[in-house]
């Protein structure tokens, strides 16, 4: 499951991510969230970065803008814990994703998640913080923007993940942006090239390296409103098929 910024806007939001969870825990009992930092918290640190250096060091941005997401996973896990759900949050160096060196804009190598398994096996929820990694050097880096959706993708390949749930502040996908565009219709099912096709018209609703990913590793991305979702209706827009791709060796993005 992954839940953007709007999602997590506010506090009070947390508690109501926190019942979509548990929700879908009648369905899957082993459940992995990505979440996205708090509404315009990225770029309010970058504009704090900003005001002390014009162009600040990599290195340094990428330690300051992580912190967002830091935030937002522990607030989760916080909701949950107060639903009495145990929760165990973690940064993403600590799941286990490993990118490049290219600070700001890096690309996920591999995906270890070595420490997320046993607690998803005890029945706990794992809550990763999206858009940020560790590079083979030991630095904290980030993936760009909208990353923390590839972010979840990378995720999934690696614990073998069913699907994808991405929860957005729309019901599904559009061929025109259903806020300018009313009367555009929801599209139920899309294979992966008519997604990008018109995420390259503009459509923001998924990062293009996300669905390029779970392209490679044929892994099924669902999604739904966080405003309007039911447990029980499975509404919103599926990207690729339902029935899973096996790999024997996952594909992230470094490979050709």
């Amino acid at each position: 499951m992954k839940f953007g910024g709007a999602s997590v806007a506010t506090p009070q939001h947390f508690s109501r991510i926190a019942d979509i969870i548990l929700q879908r825990q009648r369905a899957y009992q082993r459940i992995a969230v990505v979440v996205s930092a708090m509404g315009d918290t990225t770029d309010q640190l970058i504009t704090l970065a900003k005001q002390v250096h014009d162009n600040p060091p990599r290195r340094e941005y990428d330690m300051l803008v992580s912190v967002g997401e830091r935030i937002s996973i522990s607030l989760l896990a916080m909701a949950l814990a107060a639903k009495q759900h145990q929760a165990v949050s973690f940064t993403g160096s600590q799941s286990g994703i490993i990118t490049c060196s290219n600070h700001s804009e890096a690309r996920i190598v591999d995906v270890r998640p070595h420490r997320l398994l046993p607690v998803l096996d005890r029945g706990s929820v794992v809550i990763v913080a999206g858009f940020q990694g560790v590079s083979q050097r030991g630095e904290i880096t980030t993936l760009g923007r909208g990353g923390s959706d590839t972010s979840a993708v990378a995720l999934a390949v690696a614990i073998g993940a069913e699907k994808v749930e991405f929860y957005k502040d729309v019901p599904g996908i559009y061929p025109e942006d259903p806020k300018k565009a009313p009367h555009s219709q929801l599209i139920p099912q899309l294979s992966y090239e008519e997604a990008l096709h018109i995420i390259s018209r503009g459509a923001q609703v998924l990062q293009a390296r996300s669905v390029k990913l779970a392209w490679r590793n044929a892994m099924p991305l669902h999604v739904l409103s966080f405003e309007h979702f039911d447990a029980e209706v499975h509404a919103g827009t599926v990207v690729g098929t339902l029935e899973k791709g096996s790999l024997l060796h996952p594909k992230y993005e470094d490979e050709g």
